[in-house]
């Protein structure tokens, strides 16, 4: 049974140790309940369905396209998105803010933020890395300057390329206000053009990952792993 000030939370697969630190800093933390773990891609709705967690920790790689997350969400109005991401921008960020994600945080992030986000998430709150708002505990932010229902919607045709009229049309609303509405954007995600927020939208292919601070939590790093496969290979 839940008691007060205990949060439970689905963990989605991920493809390196991060996924085993993640585990045991959980594991560590009394007041938090894994209900899940490993989860895939493409059984996280059902499950969250099923099990209703307060909050989710996925990788931002399981999503094929940002506006995924939004769907998400919607779906899943209960459950909050803590999301993992190689070194997010700060316009990448808000954007995943604005749908619907709680936090978006670097896989550099110390352990101790992590726990701070997933338990200001399961309080309905949503942070950033530091970058953007005022500062909040632990180096995470509270987001202030979160996009207006509106402006969600906008957001993708934006992120598409699509003119002013086209996006008047398909929403329905005049030239004006749509080019009112994509300034707000940019200056809210940081970003000065359609080209700048289309480029941001596109999250370039992840490098090589180094290892994480949480791979204390593990005792190994990613890096002694990978020479171990790179071993293996060579025999």
């Amino acid at each position: 049974m839940q008691t007060p000030n205990h949060t439970t939370v689905l963990l989605a697969r991920f493809d390196d140790l991060l996924g085993a630190g993640l585990r045991g800093l959980l594991d560590r933390e009394s007041s938090v309940e894994v209900i899940a773990a490993d989860v895939e891609p493409g059984r996280l709705s059902v499950l969250m369905r099923g099990h209703r967690p307060d909050v989710a920790v996925i990788a931002l790689e399981s999503f094929g396209e940002l506006a995924e997350v939004r769907t998400l969400a919607a779906q899943h109005p209960r459950t909050h998105l803590v999301l993992i991401a190689e070194s997010p921008t700060p316009a990448i960020s808000a954007q995943l803010l604005a749908f619907g994600a709680s936090a978006c945080l670097g896989r550099d992030t110390q352990a101790r933020d992590i726990l701070t986000a997933i338990h200001l998430a399961s309080r309905g709150l949503q942070v950033i890395p530091s970058g953007s708002a005022e500062p909040w505990a632990g180096g995470a932010r509270v987001a202030t300057q979160l996009l207006t229902r509106r402006e969600t919607d906008v957001l993708p045709l934006l992120s598409r390329g699509l003119s002013n009229a086209q996006i008047a049309l398909a929403l329905g609303m005049g030239i004006e206000t749509v080019r009112t509405h994509a300034r707000h954007i940019y200056r809210k995600l940081g970003v000065a053009s359609r080209r700048e927020l289309s480029a941001a939208a596109t999250p370039a292919p992840a490098p090589a990952p180094a290892p994480a601070r949480l791979d204390e939590w593990t005792g190994r790093s990613r890096a002694a792993q990978a020479r171990r496969r790179n071993g293996r290979a060579r025999r």
